[in-house]
């Protein structure tokens, strides 16, 4: 999910054609899953709803609960997927901008389960079937990545979030990719957090998946010209996955965004290995 404005690097063919398989096994586990996550979707947007009559989503109050809902759904999320997550370092214990290297869809899910947070999003998550208005009623601050007249809106969203006391945690590459490297950060989402002058910390996320199935950077990463419904299936059907995040040790400020991406993305950057 990109989460910063600007043109995305043009795509190649897509490369998850050739592991869409079909196992008994792995259409059983597509089938549990599957169901699982639909239901655990509606069962949480349902409960979200009833305490939004004693929590209102514009208070803090509100905030809080409908993030405490997201971050209990992604840990279920990532039992359901036999997801072991691990985490290096100490997740930032301040509200703050949080940034991170990005390698699909499963990071916000990963992060979720880690941090009470609301999250920066590419706008097209907000027309998928379900997930969208689910998301969007998260609190997930949408970007048009191709529209530069959309970023005072979105910059004004992550001011706002911010002075509610909440951690906003954005993908300043622009674009996922398949964990060959770490693509340079852009700026533009940065500018809140100089403005307000708010800490900003950083992460690093790294998967693996069994020797025996296909690699993370094929059937977790989601890249390239990849279809979503054909990559979730792919996904699916993996026996379990590693996910690792790795935090920062050092709490950034700076007065200058360019600045700011820059120092962001060598942190990031010392903490990354490329994924097989």
């Amino acid at each position: 999910m990109s989460a910063d404005a600007g043109q995305e690097p043009a795509r190649s063919a897509d490369p998850g054609d050739g592991l869409r398989t079909w196992t008994f096994v792995g259409l059983a586990r597509v089938a549990f899953r599957g169901t699982g996550m639909v239901a655990s979707i509606l069962l949480w947007y349902a409960t979200w709803w009833v305490g939004r009559a004693f929590a209102p989503g514009a208070s803090p109050r509100g905030a809080r609960w409908r993030e405490a809902i997201f971050h209990t759904w992604a840990r279920f999320v990532l039992r359901l997927l036999r997801v072991d997550l691990r985490t290096v370092g100490t997740p930032p214990a301040e509200p703050c901008v949080l940034v991170s290297n990005h390698l699909g869809y499963l990071d916000i899910v990963v992060l979720a389960a880690v941090l009470r947070a609301v999250f920066v999003s590419k706008a097209e998550v907000r027309h998928w079937p379900l997930l969208g208005p689910a998301t969007r009623d998260m609190g997930t601050i949408f970007v048009d990545r191709g529209a530069k007249r959309d970023l005072p809106r979105v910059n004004e969203q992550i001011s706002a979030a911010l002075g509610r006391g909440e951690t906003v945690v954005l993908f300043p590459e622009g674009t996922s990719s398949r964990g060959a490297e770490v693509l340079p950060f852009r700026p533009s989402l940065l500018e809140p957090a100089v403005q307000s002058g708010s800490p900003v910390c950083y992460a690093c996320l790294a998967y693996s998946t069994p020797p025996e199935e296909a690699p993370a950077s094929l059937a977790v990463c989601w890249w390239g010209d990849m279809g979503f419904f054909g990559h979730v299936f792919q996904l699916l059907q993996l026996s379990r996955i590693e996910a690792v995040v790795t935090f920062g040790t050092e709490t950034l400020r700076e007065t200058d965004r360019k600045v700011l991406a820059d120092r962001l993305q060598r942190h990031v950057r010392a903490s990354f290995r490329p994924l097989r």
